[in-house]
C-alpha cells in the first residue's frame, strides 16, 4: 500500500480531540527470549513509559494534528500515578484525571531479539466512568472521540461528539447495554481480549474494522479487505501498533477524510510504531 502521508496530513484542519480510557505504567525489557518454564531470561535494556491503550491512541494522535488531545482517564494516587500524569503532559497531552484511592495499573512488556513479545498487567483497569468529576458536559465540543474504557453512560455522553470510535476492550457489554451508534469500532482479529460480534451491536456501528497486524485487515460491513504498509525500517516491536493504527483512523475520519484515506495514515501509524521499542 503507496501512501503520501505528508500530502494526506498536511491538509488535517485543526482539531478537537479526545481519548477516554485507560493507562498503565509499563516496564518495557529486551530479553535474550521469552521466558520457558523452568528457564531464566535476562534483559538487555529496561525502560519505563505510561502505556495502555488510551495513552498511546492520544499520543498518536496529538502527533498528527501537531497540538494536544485531552485524554480522560483514571489513575491512582500513587507514585505512578504522578508519574504517568508528568509524562504524558510532557508528550503533549491535556489530562483530566480522576484520582483513584486504588494503586495505578503497571505493566510488564517483554521483547527477544526475533521480535516476539508477552505483555503481562498488573492490578485493576481504572477507568474513567459518567459519575466521575470530568468534563462530560463538553462532549459535543469534540470533532473526535476514540473510547478504550468507560461505562454505559460515559459512552452516552460521549456520543455527544461529532464523531465517536472505540475498542472491542470497552467491553462487549458495556457497548451493548449503551445502546449508542459507534461510528468506528476498531479491534484486532488477532487478539481473544478484543473478539466482539459486532453484528449483535444494537445500533450496529457505521463500520467494524478487523486489523490483522501484517496481513491488513477487514472493513465490515462492507467486507473489504485492506493492505498493510511496509514500515521504513526495521520491525522491533510491534507494542501499540494496534492503539496508534486506532488513533490514525480516528484523527482521520474525525477530520472528513475519506475511508480509505483514514486506513492509509491509520496504517501508516500502526506500521511506523513497530520500528522503535516502546510505544513512542
Amino acid at each position: 500500500m503507496e501512501i503520501d502521508l505528508h500530502k494526506e496530513i498536511i491538509n488535517l484542519p485543526k482539531l478537537k480531540l479526545a481519548v477516554i480510557g485507560h493507562v498503565e505504567w509499563v516496564t518495557f525489557l529486551k530479553v535474550d527470549q521469552l521466558p520457558l518454564a523452568g528457564h531464566i531470561s535476562h534483559a538487555k535494556d529496561c525502560f519505563e513509559e505510561p502505556a495502555g491503550g488510551a495513552a498511546v491512541a492520544a499520543v498518536q494522535m496529538s502527533r498528527l494534528i501537531n497540538g494536544p488531545v485531552d485524554l480522560i482517564t483514571s489513575l491512582g494516587k500513587d507514585s505512578f500515578g504522578e508519574k504517568c500524569y508528568e509524562r504524558l503532559t510532557e508528550l503533549g497531552l491535556n489530562l483530566k484525571v480522576a484520582w483513584r484511592e486504588k494503586p495505578t495499573r503497571k505493566g510488564i512488556s517483554l521483547i527477544s531479539k526475533d521480535g516476539e513479545r508477552a505483555i503481562t498487567v498488573i492490578g485493576d483497569r481504572l477507568q474513567p466512568i459518567a459519575s466521575d468529576n470530568l468534563p462530560w458536559n463538553e462532549m459535543k465540543n469534540y470533532d473526535g472521540i476514540f473510547i478504550t474504557a468507560t461505562d454505559k453512560e460515559g459512552i452516552r455522553l460521549a456520543r455527544e461528539a461529532k464523531f465517536l470510535s472505540a475498542t472491542p476492550r470497552t467491553g462487549e457489554k458495556t457497548l451493548k447495554n449503551s445502546k449508542v451508534k459507534i461510528n468506528a469500532l476498531i479491534g484486532s482479529a488477532l487478539d481473544p481480549g478484543e473478539e466482539i460480534n459486532h453484528d449483535e451491536l444494537i445500533p450496529k456501528p457505521d463500520i467494524y474494522i478487523a486489523t490483522k497486524g501484517k496481513s491488513g485487515g477487514t472493513i465490515f460491513p462492507y467486507n473489504q479487505s485492506y493492505k498493510s504498509i511496509t514500515p521504513s525500517s526495521k520491525e522491533i516491536d510491534t507494542y501499540g501498533c494496534g492503539d496508534c493504527f486506532a488513533g490514525g483512523v480516528t484523527t482521520a475520519l474525525s477530520a472528513n477524510l475519506n475511508l480509505n484515506q483514514a486506513i492509509k495514515i491509520g496504517a501508516y501509524c500502526g506500521a511506523e510504531c513497530s520500528t522503535h521499542y516502546g510505544p513512542y
